[in-house]
């Protein structure tokens, strides 16, 4: 996994744990709605490969997608992370 710089003081599997929360919640968010990877996708803005690539961990999103991926799925900002923190 490629290191970001804003996270370096993470441990390793710490920064894991959060990609794999992060993606579980937004996995789980889109399939309540219904929708696929490519309706998600179109709604906030990214492709579909990148929403795939962060529903498995591989990827960390900036906070413009974020925040894209949040309004798309009905969230606040604060609402999608603590969906996030309650999968930690």
């Amino acid at each position: 996994m490629r290191a970001c710089p804003l996270v370096r003081w993470m441990e390793d599997a710490e920064k894991q744990k959060l990609l794999t929360s992060f993606g579980t919640a937004l996995r789980k968010r889109r399939n309540a709605l219904g929708w696929s990877q490519e309706e998600l996708a179109h709604r906030a803005g990214i492709t579909m490969r990148y929403v795939s690539l962060l529903e498995t961990g591989k990827r960390v999103p900036t906070i413009i997608v974020f925040v894209a991926l949040a309004r798309a799925l009905g969230l606040s900002g604060q609402g999608f992370m603590e969906d996030i923190e309650g999968g930690l």
